[in-house]
């Protein structure tokens, strides 16, 4: 049986390099790609992949929330996290989020065939370069170090800072989300009171802080 995998990245240039790899390795299929991370846990619904491979800074959902959906709506798949930023926030976040790895997206591309057969042997894999990161991080939750001001957010709020970080409208957001205008309302006077922020230009500098959403995107 092949190793279905997804490819989910907001860049073009990024997907086509992988499946250019991937194509070339026995017994592994590309059968999906999306540019966002709200198609990338739609499409993992619909198809089931072994292994889905995540940027972490993604438009309309970002790379943990897309993460937390996927591992919590199907069964046994892998997540694998790609990203730019070695930093231990998104490092820490990504596998809290249930990625059963982490890569840099300046590694050779022959380390990403590994990192997926490593995942499906049950392993965790991490590039080399952020091993250290996430022992330090450990070792400061081990200390009692304060978690960050987002933690107290539900999953539902991060993806509506996310969308108003993104200038969506409240409308937009709402039908992106299939719910209505007021709920949004709701979901961000709690953001705003959780956190003591009072704009959505604070709002925005948090998010953006946070890796939650970039100013690339």
């Amino acid at each position: 049986m092949s190793i279905r995998i997804l490819l989910a990245d907001d860049h073009g240039i990024i997907r086509e390099g992988l499946r250019a790899l991937l194509a070339k390795q026995n017994g592994m299929e590309v059968v999906a790609e999306a540019d966002n991370g709200r198609s990338a846990v739609q499409l993992a619904k619909k198809l089931h992949p072994t292994v889905a491979v995540i940027d972490v800074s993604m438009p309309d959902l970002n790379g943990f929330e897309a993460t937390r959906q996927i591992v919590a709506s199907v069964p046994g798949v892998k997540v694998l996290a790609l990203s730019m930023h070695s930093d231990k926030r998104y490092v820490s976040e990504m596998l809290k989020a249930g990625a059963s790895g982490y890569l840099l997206k300046d590694c050779a591309f022959e380390e990403v065939s590994h990192a997926i057969a490593a995942v499906l042997r049950g392993e965790v894999y991490l590039s080399p370069r952020i091993v250290g990161v996430v022992i330090a991080d450990y070792l400061n939750q081990s200390a009692g170090q304060e978690t960050t001001p987002d933690a107290a957010l539900s999953a539902r709020e991060r993806e509506v800072l996310q969308l108003i970080a993104e200038g969506r409208t409240t409308k937009q957001i709402a039908v992106s989300l299939n719910v209505s205008p007021k709920t949004i309302e709701t979901h961000r006077h709690q953001i705003m009171e959780k956190l003591d922020m009072h704009s959505v230009a604070e709002l925005t500098k948090y998010a953006i802080r946070q890796g939650l959403t970039s100013l690339d995107e």
